[in-house]
């Protein structure tokens, strides 16, 4: 058999871990409390999807006064939550993470289903719709789904940049209109 009769074989892939726990996800996410809004990650599919963890809690400091008497998880912290575990995945894709911030650049079709209350476990679903890697950022887009007891509670469509973190700062303060509007 010659070098050109050898049948094809793919080199076998690096072992990816396929979940987080707290002490691996604060390595990866820059948020800390109060805003850190995962608790764990139980599937990693590399540039594909996440299954992240959002444990709700009577503790968490947006209920005393959203609503008093009535607590519910604001609708943009479910937002928030998806979009932190994209962006852990995301970052599972650069070494130099440390360098690197996670911009929002867009959200489409939100939508609320049900209400989030204490005692509930959010499992927040992200699949990866499109992936463009660029000469100083990395751009994603996102679908997220949030259930909770296996009911739809939330989704949308999140689009971000990853960049570097002195690029973010020195745009932050260069008083020039990138036509975001927030």
């Amino acid at each position: 058999m010659n070098d050109s009769t050898r049948p094809v074989t793919e080199a076998p892939s690096p072992v990816t871990k396929t979940g987080l726990d707290i002490h691996d996800i604060l390595k990866i996410l820059p948020h800390r409390y109060p805003l850190l809004l995962i608790d764990r990650v139980l599937e990693l599919e590399r540039r594909k999807r996440i299954v992240a963890i959002k444990n709700v809690t009577i503790n968490e400091p947006f209920f005393v006064g959203h609503f008093p008497g009535l607590p519910i998880m604001p609708g943009v912290l479910i937002v928030e939550a998806m979009a932190q575990a994209g962006g852990a995945l995301l970052l599972t894709e650069v070494e130099d993470r440390s360098d690197k911030v996670i911009l929002f650049t867009g959200i489409e079709r939100a939508k609320f289903r049900r209400p989030v209350s204490p005692g509930d476990q959010l499992r927040l679903e992200m699949e990866v719709t499109g992936w463009r890697p660029l000469p100083h950022m990395i751009a994603a887009k996102m679908r997220g789904i949030a259930y909770v007891a296996g009911k739809k509670v939330a989704e949308a469509t999140l689009s971000c940049q990853l960049i570097d973190s002195a690029r973010g700062r020195a745009s932050a303060g260069d008083g020039e209109d990138n036509g975001d509007a927030e």
